[in-house]
């Protein structure tokens, strides 16, 4: 698969706590000259990055992350928060908790909160997968289809595991057809994320791929 190819799956990625603006400001500049599909930065610096690529770049940012125990509303504020800044893409955390505790409907209700909030924007849903049994991630593919998100996501990045072929294997199975998969986490070579994109996924969430693009050190998220 063409390296350009990969790239325009990518979701250009920074979330650590101590990112500065200077270097969000050049992960939207790698992202611009790479054609990613999207940077990926904290909801504190989503207007700032949209004043700065305007329309040459999506702009995606994270809401209840990456614990995703917040409540519902604080989550649809912070979502329609980053949308009025200028956020295209929204990538929210399930409550885990609700999950363990088998509470479906809140968890849905909840996806469907956002959805709305987002209206034609696209919601990315981030289930952890590292924190689940595999019945869990598989009620949580049909809850993400049901509750009409566009996508669902595996990992923060932070919950220590990421993706994994199988988890993304597991999900293509048991997605809805309007459904589509970000693996996201962990991802550290060309060849680990052209046989994510083999396996289904639609996007990947990493900092790393352009750093080997441009070879640098590739470590980070």
């Amino acid at each position: 698969m063409d390296v350009k190819e990969i790239l325009k799956h990518v979701d250009h990625t920074l979330l650590t706590q101590q990112a500065t603006w200077e270097e969000i400001r050049q992960i939207c500049d790698d992202a611009m000259e790479y054609g990613t599909a999207s940077v990926c930065i904290p909801p504190s610096y989503v207007k700032q990055a949209k004043e700065y690529v305007q329309d040459k770049m999506a702009v995606c940012t994270v809401i209840g992350f990456p614990n995703g125990y917040m409540t519902t509303k604080t989550k649809e504020f912070e979502t329609k928060d980053a949308i009025a800044n200028g956020a295209s893409e929204i990538d929210m955390v399930i409550n885990i908790g609700w999950l363990k505790d088998k509470k479906y409907d809140l968890i849905e209700n909840e996806i469907r909160t956002l959805k709305a909030a987002c209206g034609e924007k696209i919601l990315k849903v981030i289930i952890e997968t590292c924190f689940l049994t595999t019945e869990e991630k598989i009620k949580m593919c049909e809850i993400v289809t049901a509750a009409g998100a566009d996508y669902i996501k595996t990992s923060t990045g932070f919950g220590g595991g990421g993706a994994t072929f199988e988890d993304i294997e597991l999900f293509s199975k048991h997605v809805g057809p309007n459904v589509k998969m970000k693996a996201a986490g962990g991802i550290s070579s060309l060849d680990d994320a052209e046989k994510f994109l083999s396996l289904g996924a639609d996007r990947l969430g990493t900092s790393r791929i352009i750093k080997i693009v441009k070879n640098e050190e590739a470590t980070g998220y």
